[in-house]
């Protein structure tokens, strides 16, 4: 995939080695899965699941050890590739629950330097469970990509990667974009330079290159 920006060419691509959020990432929850064939979630949760009889037993649990835990239920769709969420699927055959998303308040008001979790807090707790499970789902998913900025001169001045989800609101386009507008701001600086040492030394017009040659347009 090819975007222009001010003459330059961003490259998008799919991230073919991106960073686990669950292994490499510091993130507020803590991830509980299982499931026969796919190893999913954080390695140290410290629950082993052939102590527990279903998903209600394995919650009893995790209350037991943080009885004011915020728990959001995690379910998987396996059918050609696999993909999760925290609501559910509606093909009963090829989905089903695979794991918890879980964080304590304790936990939370001494990261936050919270003394109260109001309703507006634990709402916001909530969005940021559902965000990790949402990135955790772009990394299952393959919907993590990099970008390389190109010059017009066909040079290649930046490239970037990891960057999880929707290219524009994963910031990708964004960063791409402000790399390519520093380029044109410093060759535009480069060139009034330029000119002005024309002008001094009274070159003729002819031999002036004008800024398109720059790939500042």
């Amino acid at each position: 995939m090819k975007e222009q920006y001010r003459g330059y060419t961003i490259k998008i691509e799919e991230d073919a080695n991106p960073m686990n959020p669950r292994e490499e990432w510091d993130n507020i929850g803590t991830m509980v899965c299982s499931h026969g064939r796919y190893t999913l979630g954080d390695k140290d949760h410290g629950y082993d699941f052939s102590d527990y009889d279903g998903w209600s037993e394995v919650k009893q649990a995790i209350l037991r050890d943080c009885p004011d835990a915020i728990i959001l239920p995690i379910y998987m769709y396996d059918h050609g590739g696999i993909t999760i969420n925290t609501s559910g699927f509606s093909c009963q055959w090829d989905s089903g629950q695979v794991g918890f998303i879980f964080l304590s308040l304790y936990e939370a008001r001494k990261e936050y330097s919270w003394k109260k979790i109001t309703k507006k807090r634990r709402a916001q707790l909530e969005s940021y469970l559902q965000g990790e499970v949402e990135t955790y789902d772009h990394f299952l998913t393959g919907n993590v990509h990099g970008y390389e900025v190109i010059a017009p001169n066909g040079e290649e001045i930046d490239s970037c990667s990891g960057f999880f989800g929707d290219n524009e609101e994963s910031g990708l386009m964004e960063d791409a974009e402000s790399q390519i507008d520093y380029e044109v701001s410093e060759a535009r600086k480069e060139h009034y330079e330029k000119l002005k040492a024309w002008i001094k030394n009274k070159v003729d017009l002819f031999y002036r290159a004008p800024m398109s040659v720059l790939g500042a347009c």
